[in-house]
C-alpha cells in the first residue's frame, strides 16, 4: 500500500496488453472459446439455455416469413446467452471475492437471476407477438 493513502499499487500489466492485429484477434478468440468451455462445463442454466436454443434458432428461421420476423425470432435467444454469460460472471466474481454470506453478495445474484428472467419474458413476448 502507498504510504497514507491506503491505495494498493497496481498489479503489473497483463502479457496481452498492447498486442494488437491479428495477434490480439487470437488470444481474444481464445479467451472467448475459454469463457464457453467454462459456461458449458459449469452452469446448468447454460447447458440448458444451448439446448433450448439449438432448437429455438432452427425454429425462428423457419417460422419467420421475411428477414425482420427470423431476426425477431432468432435475436433474443442470442441476447438470452448473453445475459445468462454475463449472470455466471457476476456470480463467479462475488463467489471469487467471498463464500460469505452478505446482503450485497445476494443482491448481486439476484439480479443477475432478474436479468435472466427478463431476457426469457422478452424471448417468450417476441415470439408470441411475431407468431400469433
Amino acid at each position: 500500500m502507498e504510504a497514507g493513502r491506503g491505495v494498493m499499487n497496481p498489479r503489473p500489466p497483463r502479457p496481452d496488453k498492447g498486442t494488437t492485429g491479428p495477434s490480439r484477434l487470437v488470444r481474444a478468440f481464445g479467451s472467448t472459446f475459454s469463457g464457453f468451455r467454462a459456461a458449458w462445463r459449469e452452469e446448468e442454466a447454460f447447458r440448458q439455455e444451448c439446448l433450448f436454443a439449438v432448437v429455438a434458432v432452427p425454429l425462428g428461421l423457419w417460422f419467420g416469413t421475411n428477414g425482420i420476423e427470423r431476426a425477431l425470432l432468432v435475436g433474443p435467444v442470442f441476447f438470452l446467452l448473453a445475459i445468462e454469460l454475463v449472470n455466471s460472471a457476476v456470480e463467479a466474481t462475488v463467489d471469487r471475492v467471498s463464500l460469505d454470506d452478505h446482503n450485497l453478495a445476494k443482491r448481486a445474484k439476484d439480479l443477475g437471476s432478474a436479468a435472466v428472467m427478463v431476457a426469457l419474458a422478452c424471448t417468450a413476448a417476441v415470439w408470441l407477438l411475431v407468431l400469433l
